[in-house]
C-alpha cells in the first residue's frame, strides 16, 4: 500500500479491467462531476455500476456508506475507494487525483479573472444547461439507488426519516448515520426479517449481473486489501508526511502570522471536520475568512462558492479560491498573482491529501467488515439512511436550480430553505423537464443530454431570453 510501486501498474488485473481503460474511465467521470455531491454519485453510479459494470450495486453503497462517514468529500473519496480497489493505490490516486485535477484548473483560471475584473457572471450563463441536465440524472440515480436498495418497509421509513431529519431539522449527518447503525444492530439482534441481510461477500456464486470487482474477490480479498499493521504504519507514515510536513515547514520558516503558514493552518483544521460536504462548514468558512482574517470582502464566498458550483469537482473547491484571495491580498515579497496561485495550490493540497489518508488507512479494514453478518444488518440500515441524505442532496440541488431565491425557515426545530415560489426559473424548469424526458421517456444517454441542455443554454444567453 506504497505510494506507488512497480506492481502496482498492471496491464490488467484478473477482473480484465486495464490500468490505461480505467484511466480514461476515470477522467470521463472526473469531466462530468458537476452538480456537488448528489450529481457526482450519480454519474459515478451511472458510469461505474450501469454502463461499464465494473462494481456491483452492493459493493458501491458499501464504499459509499464508508465515504459518507469520513470527513471531506465523499464522491472524491468513494472514486478514490474504487481505484484503490480495482487498480491498488495508484489506481486510487489516479481516480481521486483525476476528479479534482479539473475543478482545480477551472477554479484558478476563474480566480484570475476573478482577481482582475471581479464577478463573472458569463461563466454561471454557460453553465445553465449543464445544471438542469445535471438535475434529471441526481433524480434517476436516487430512484435506481433507491429501488435496489430499500427493499421493505422498514428501509423506507429509515430513509424517509434521514431525509426528513437532515432536511427539514439539520440534524447533523454523523448522528443520523450513528443513529441508522444502531437501529440496524437491534434489528439483526431481534431477529427481525426487516434487517436480515443475506452477506454475498467471500461467495463463488457470480451471476451473469455481478459486477466484475465482486467476480475479483471470488472467494477471498485481493492481497492488496488486506489490512496489516505494517501497511497501515506505512501509509499513516507516508500520508501524514505529505500532508503536514508543508505545514510544519510554513510554520518554522514564516511564522504563525505569515498568510502562507495561516491558510496551511486553517485549512488543515477544515479538513479534519468537514462531514457532510461543503455546506457543513461554508458559513464558518466565509465567517473566519472575512471577520477574523480579513481574506475576503462580504459576499465573495458566494461568488467563490458559484464558481465551484458551475465547475467540475467537489463543491469543498471553493476553498482554493478563498486560499487564493488571500495570499492575493497580502502577497508579501511575490506578485500577487504567483501569492495567489500559490495560495490556492497549498488550500487545496492541505484540503485533498488528508481524502487520501483516511481511504488508504480506512479501506481495507471496511473491505474486511463486509463479511460480517451483524456489521452487515447495520450498513443495511446505514444504506437505507445514506438513500434519504443523498434525496436531501438532490432536493437542495433541485431548488437552486429551478428557483432563484430562498426563504430560511426557522421554528418549531426546524431549520431550512424553502423555494420562493415566484422566483420559479421557467427555463430552468423547462429543461430540467426536457432532461427528465429525455434520459426516462427516451433513454437518451447522459453526455448527449447534457451537451442538448448546455447548447439551450448558451443559446438562452446569447439570444437575451434568459434572464
Amino acid at each position: 500500500m506504497s505510494i506507488s510501486t512497480a506492481t502496482d501498474v498492471r496491464p490488467a488485473e484478473r477482473h480484465g479491467v486495464s490500468f490505461r481503460e480505467a484511466f480514461w474511465v476515470w477522467l470521463r467521470v472526473a469531466a462530468l462531476s458537476f452538480g456537488g455531491p448528489a450529481g457526482q454519485i450519480a454519474v459515478m453510479h451511472r458510469i461505474l455500476v450501469e454502463e461499464k459494470r465494473w462494481i456491483s450495486e452492493e459493493r458501491f453503497l458499501h464504499a459509499l456508506n464508508y465515504c459518507m462517514l469520513l470527513p471531506g468529500p465523499e464522491a472524491q473519496q468513494l472514486a478514490t475507494y474504487v481505484g484503490w480497489l480495482m487498480h491498488r493505490t495508484v489506481g486510487g490516486l489516479v481516480a481521486g487525483g483525476l476528479f479534482i485535477i479539473p475543478g482545480i484548473i477551472a477554479i484558478m483560471a476563474l480566480s484570475y479573472v476573478y482577481a482582475a475584473f471581479g464577478n463573472v457572471p458569463m461563466v454561471v450563463a454557460l453553465f445553465f444547461g449543464l445544471k438542469a441536465a445535471v438535475l434529471a440524472i441526481v433524480v434517476e440515480a436516487v430512484i435506481r439507488i433507491g429501488k435496489k436498495s430499500l427493499k421493505n418497509t422498514a428501509m423506507r421509513v429509515l430513509a424517509a426519516l434521514a431525509f426528513v431529519g437532515i432536511f427539514f431539522f439539520n440534524v447533523p449527518f454523523p448522528i443520523i448515520v450513528f443513529g441508522a447503525a444502531l437501529i440496524g444492530l437491534l434489528g439483526a439482534a431481534s431477529r427481525a426479517k426487516a434487517f436480515q441481510v443475506a452477506v454475498t461477500h467471500g461467495s463463488n456464486s457470480n451471476k451473469g449481473n455481478d459486477a466484475l470487482v465482486d467476480s475479483l474477490l471470488g472467494e477471498s480479498q485481493p492481497e492488496h486489501t488486506r489490512p496489516t499493521l505494517g501497511r497501515f504504519l506505512q501509509v499513516a507514515s507516508i500520508w501524514l508526511t505529505l500532508w503536514l510536513l508543508p505545514v510544519i515547514a510554513l510554520l518554522a520558516t514564516l511564522g504563525p502570522e505569515n498568510v502562507f503558514s495561516q491558510i496551511a493552518v486553517f485549512f488543515s483544521k477544515m479538513a479534519m471536520v468537514t462531514f457532510g460536504g461543503a455546506y457543513a462548514v461554508l458559513a464558518y468558512v466565509a465567517q473566519q475568512a472575512v471577520d477574523n482574517y480579513g481574506w475576503l470582502k462580504p459576499g465573495e464566498m458566494l461568488d467563490g462558492l458559484g464558481m465551484a458550483e458551475t465547475t467540475p469537482g467537489p463543491l469543498i473547491m471553493v476553498l482554493q479560491f478563498v486560499g487564493f484571495m488571500a495570499a492575493y491580498r497580502d502577497p508579501g515579497a511575490l506578485s500577487p498573482m504567483l501569492a495567489g496561485t500559490l495560495g490556492g495550490l497549498l488550500a487545496t493540497w492541505v484540503t485533498f491529501t488528508p481524502c487520501f489518508l483516511w481511504i488508504f488507512l480506512g479501506a481495507p479494514f471496511i473491505e474486511v467488515i463486509r463479511g460480517n453478518k451483524g456489521l452487515a444488518s447495520a450498513l443495511s440500515a446505514i444504506t437505507a439512511a445514506v438513500v434519504g441524505v443523498v434525496l436531501n442532496l438532490a432536493v437542495w440541488f433541485a431548488i437552486h436550480t429551478i428557483f432563484r431565491e430562498t426563504i430560511s425557515v426557522h421554528g418549531l426545530l426546524m431549520d431550512f430553505d424553502a423555494p420562493k415560489l415566484a422566483s420559479v426559473d421557467p427555463w430552468a424548469l423547462a429543461l430540467s423537464v426536457a432532461a427528465a424526458v429525455a434520459i426516462f421517456r427516451f433513454k437518451v444517454g447522459m453526455i448527449p443530454t447534457l451537451a442538448a441542455c448546455c447548447t439551450v443554454g448558451l443559446f438562452l444567453h446569447i439570444t437575451g431570453m434568459m434572464g
